[in-house]
Formats: C-alpha cells, sequence, structure tokens
C-alpha cells in the first residue's frame, strides 16, 4: 500500500498540472504548505523517535543528511524546494540523478516506519515537487514519451528505497539512516520556509499556509500517538 502511495502522489503532482494548470503563486503555497507540514513532522515526530535511546552521536547523522542534501542541491540547484531555471534543450541528466537519489533516500526509513506520520510528510512534500518538475520537463522541449518515462523513474525512486530497506543491513542501521532522512528534511523545509521572500515583503497567504501546516501536523502526531 505505501508503494502505492508514493507512486500515487506523483501521479497527483502530474493531474494538478494538466488539469488545473495552477499559477507560481499557487505552487509556491503548496510549496510553504509541504515544508511547513514536513518541518513540523520532523521535530514533533522524528526527531523524538530517533533520539529515544540518548545516542549523542546520532546527531552526527542528521548533520550529514544536512551535507547529502547540500551537494545534492547543487546538481538539481533547488528544485527540491521549487527552484528550477532554465529551460535547456534535452535530458536535464544531473537534475533528475540528484532528485532520484534524494527521493530514494526519502523512502530508505518507511519500511521501518512504526506508523504512517513518515509516509505522509514525504507525500504531502512530493505532490508541490512533482508539479514543479513536470512543468520543468514539459518545458524543455522534450518528446511527451520521455517526459512520462523521466516522470515515472522519479516516481519509482520512493518505493525503491522503501523496498530496500527490508534488507538485513540496512535494517542495523535503522536509526542512522532516519537521521540522515531528518537532516535532508530540515534542510528542504528552511530553505522552502526561510528564503527570501519578494523585495523582503511579509507574505501573509504564505504565513497562514504555514501556519496551516504547523496545525495539521501537530494535530497528526497527535493522533498517531
Amino acid at each position: 500500500m505505501s508503494i502505492v502511495i508514493l507512486i500515487a502522489s506523483i501521479i497527483a503532482g502530474i493531474a494538478i498540472v494538466l488539469l488545473l494548470k495552477p499559477t507560481r503563486q499557487i505552487v509556491q503555497l503548496l510549496l510553504a504548505f509541504s515544508g511547513a507540514y514536513l518541518l513540523s513532522m520532523t521535530v514533533l515526530h522524528l526527531m523524538p523517535e530517533v533520539f529515544t535511546e540518548h545516542n549523542h552521536q546520532i546527531g552526527l547523522f542528521v548533520l550529514l543528511g544536512i551535507l547529502i542534501q547540500t551537494i545534492l542541491e547543487f546538481f538539481s540547484k533547488g528544485a527540491e524546494h521549487g527552484h528550477v531555471h532554465g529551460h535547456d534543450n534535452g535530458v536535464p541528466t544531473l537534475l533528475m540523478i540528484s532528485l532520484c537519489i534524494h527521493a530514494l533516500i526519502e523512502g530508505l526509513p518507511l519500511g521501518q516506519a512504526t506508523n504512517t506520520l513518515l509516509l505522509w510528510s514525504i507525500v504531502i512534500h512530493k505532490v508541490p515537487i512533482a508539479i514543479v518538475l513536470f512543468s520543468f520537463l514539459r518545458a524543455s522541449h522534450l518528446k511527451n514519451s520521455q517526459v512520462y518515462v523521466l516522470m515515472l523513474i522519479f516516481a519509482l525512486m520512493s518505493p525503491l528505497g522503501f523496498l530496500l530497506s527490508s534488507n538485513a543491513w540496512l535494517h542495523a542501521y535503522h536509526q542512522q539512516i532516519s537521521a540522515v532522512v531528518i537532516g535532508v528534511f530540515l534542510h528542504i523545509a528552511t530553505a522552502i520556509l526561510f528564503e527570501n521572500s519578494q523585495n523582503h515583503q511579509f507574505n501573509f497567504r504564505k504565513f497562514i499556509v504555514v501556519l496551516i501546516g504547523f496545525a495539521l501536523a501537530f494535530l497528526g502526531t497527535q493522533l498517531g500517538h
């Protein structure tokens, strides 16, 4: 079921582009909501779970996750939080590799997750990213068949991570892997929420969307216990 839900999140992003044709402002609000929800779920649920055993060295893996995401964004140019620039001809190889590695890492803790909170956090994050990626690929002068193949590859990465998580070796390092994912999530969520607004102006709509994301994540953690 988790695999189906993960793939469905990408299909939902594609459908939103094709059917609703959201404006850039709407996409930015969706990203803000997903960033707020992801940050809240990371702080309220994932971090307490990982630090339960009071392993002080686990913080090093959180920092490792931040470093990994920093390197990935050097190649993706920030696509994980909605910043895709340029419409070059041909397949954006480095962008796809970076996003696929990111999606694979996201899926690694899912097989050992004790509830569905992590799954839905990833889904809420992936929908606006799928919108951004699909819109970018369509504007990159690629054939429709190429666009959909690339989206399919991207859609399969998190399910692949989920399947790999059943490996005995990875299972033994579940806490460390989860800490790396926390670092990745912290990097992405803070980039979405705290990047400078246009002309450094207070964005009231974004602020409200962020509050809604925080509130829903808090409710989710309460209901999940």
